[in-house]
């Protein structure tokens, strides 16, 4: 899960790593949700989706809420590392170290369910 916004530099630039990341682990059963703060505009969070074909979910946490259950987010990006039960692995505030991230989605997609 991760928490980012159109406005937020670092978000835009680690995108492409997010996209990357989904690539590498989709087949084997990695999801990713990319959620926009509240205070971005509708429209330009689906216009960015668009422009840079993100292939996972994406929403709008247009009431806050989502940031809220996840400790009050409000720092961009926020990336949330969850097993598969759900269960939150590894919180990333800024853009992650890749090498920790990959080889932490490795050991978790290891794992049995």
């Amino acid at each position: 899960m991760n928490f980012w916004a159109t406005s937020c530099v670092t978000c835009v630039e680690e995108m492409p790593k997010m996209v990357e990341a989904w690539r590498k682990y989709a087949p084997r059963g990695y999801e990713m949700v990319a959620v926009a703060m509240r205070y971005d505009h509708p429209n330009a969070v689906a216009a960015f989706a668009a422009a840079h074909t993100l292939p996972f979910r994406f929403a709008l946490d247009a009431s806050g809420e989502a940031a809220r259950v996840f400790g009050n987010v409000n720092v961009t990006p926020t990336t949330y590392l969850l097993d598969k039960r759900g269960r939150i692995l590894r919180r990333y505030v800024g853009e992650p170290d890749w090498q920790d991230f990959h080889a932490r989605v490795e050991r978790a997609l290891a794992e049995p369910a």
